[in-house]
């Protein structure tokens, strides 16, 4: 029923489903993903997954998208419209061509119970959003087309919101104006931006006081940490998990940035102009997984990351300018799982031979053959070949 609140013939991020089912039925992240299994078992939904070494064994699920059968969103859309509109579990609102819903216009003042408010819009609106009241609304994605975007002032009043989700499906990221009006938003936890041009991150008055997840994907982020005199561990004090994905105008990670102490999850992936990590990368003491694939400008990896004890999972795939691992990569105890797809110019320091807790790496042909010379001091360790997709089919 859930997945009738996405625009037809879209596919959806299946972590943005795990962030919906984790707040609005009180699911532990596991239990979310098992949904989405029990659902593609079912032939519900298909599941997507858009890089081959992507595993949800390690977490990960940024590479795993849905796709659902028109028929079937047809059917969850007419089962959560049923009912009166003020008494829906969802109110999932579909404009087009500035076609407003009767229901919609003949009430000067909406009031909802909704759990779950959906909005999609196409690039044609252009009116003035209704009067609404969603006080209990806990999930809100607003799905639009266009160049410029709005956020709606009915906003300010959502006390109750835990999950904002922002889905820019035009070409190019939108600008973003009444962005301060998530500075009521107390109560957020989980925030994702898509394709959108973030305006200042500190112009609202509020510190996030409770997002602990955070996902900055095809976004301009150049202005999103400028402006503050204020700490950024005072903004985000409770961030665990923090994506930023195609972000192209990454050169550098903000100031202070290494402050964010409870930093579990940092995927920073596809950004092409990232070229170095901060030095004090090791203050990140209970980082967890580190993913850093597909930034190719990137040259080093800082030697503090050898602070990184509970670090389990690094990825350092299609970094290819990153030429050596810093000797201090042989501290990283608990280092479970490290990926080294297209790093076959990455030399290994004697280092390495004492990450004895090591499972598995997974690399091209040249790294697994740099790897085999360390596997009789580390007898558990599994060393697998990612095999190019054959692209033959396309030709």
């Amino acid at each position: 029923m859930d997945l009738g609140s996405f625009p037809e013939d879209q596919r959806i991020p299946a972590t943005t489903l795990i962030d919906m089912w984790a707040e609005l039925y009180n699911q532990d992240e596991d239990d979310a993903i098992a949904n989405l299994h029990e659902l593609s078992d079912r032939n519900l939904i298909e599941v997507v997954v858009t890089r081959k070494d992507a595993n949800e064994d390690d977490g990960s699920y940024n590479e795993h998208f849905v796709m659902q059968h028109d028929l079937l969103r047809e059917l969850a859309i007419r089962g959560s419209n049923s009912g009166n509109i003020e008494h829906r579990k969802r109110v999932l609102l579909e404009i087009i061509e500035n076609k407003i819903p009767e229901w919609l216009m003949e009430q000067d003042q909406l009031s909802i119970r909704a759990k779950l408010l959906s909005i999609s819009k196409d690039e044609t609106f252009s009116s003035s959003w209704s009067t609404m009241q969603a006080p209990e609304v806990e999930v809100l994605l607003l799905n639009f087309q266009t160049q410029k975007y709005s956020l709606p002032e009915f906003i300010e009043r959502m006390n109750k919101l835990k999950v904002l989700v922002l889905h820019n499906y035009g070409f190019v990221p939108a600008e973003l104006s009444n962005f301060p009006l998530l500075g009521s938003l107390s109560n957020l936890k989980r925030i994702r931006l898509e394709k959108v041009s973030i305006p200042s991150l500190f112009l609202t008055s509020m510190k996030w006081r409770k997002l602990e997840k955070m996902s900055l994907v095809m976004c301009n982020i150049d202005q999103a940490f400028n402006k503050s005199t204020n700490k950024i561990s005072d903004a985000f004090p409770k961030l665990v998990d923090l994506t930023i994905d195609y972000c192209n105008d990454l050169e550098e990670l903000p100031t202070g940035f290494c402050d964010l102490v409870l930093l579990r999850k940092l995927s920073i992936t596809n950004c092409h102009k990232l070229l170095a990590l901060p030095e004090d990368m090791g203050n990140l003491l209970d980082l967890e997984v580190l993913r850093l694939n597909s930034c190719i400008e990137l040259t080093e990896l800082p030697g503090t990351i050898g602070r990184l004890h509970k670090l389990q999972i690094l990825d350092l795939s299609e970094c290819l300018s990153v030429t050596e691992l810093p000797e201090q990569i042989g501290q990283l105890d608990d280092l479970r799982k490290l990926y080294m797809i297209e790093c076959s110019s990455c030399e290994l320091p004697s280092s390495v031979a004492n990450l004895v807790h090591l499972k598995e790496v997974i690399g091209d042909q040249e790294t697994a053959m740099s790897w085999n010379r360390f596997k009789p001091c580390l007898p558990s360790l599994t060393i697998k070949v990612h095999k190019e997709n054959n692209l033959n089919w396309l030709g």
